[in-house]
């Protein structure tokens, strides 16, 4: 009988692995959208502002 309770620690071992490693690899993409659009937004406000531009010169009215 001992033996037989031996035998069950390896096998629920593989168990919890087999559980662990699909809740591991399961699929994150739900959240990934609003993160990347986030770090669009941080891209966006870190980029240095053009001022040689045309565009910003015909803004200020020097053009």
């Amino acid at each position: 009988m001992g033996a037989l309770i031996w035998l069950l620690i390896p096998l629920l071992a593989a168990i919890a692995a087999a559980i662990w490693g699909s809740w591991a690899t399961r699929n994150h993409t739900y959240g990934d959208i609003a993160e990347l659009a986030g770090y669009a937004r941080f891209r966006a406000a870190m980029e240095p502002p053009d001022s040689g531009s045309e565009a910003a010169q015909a803004a200020s009215g020097r053009i």
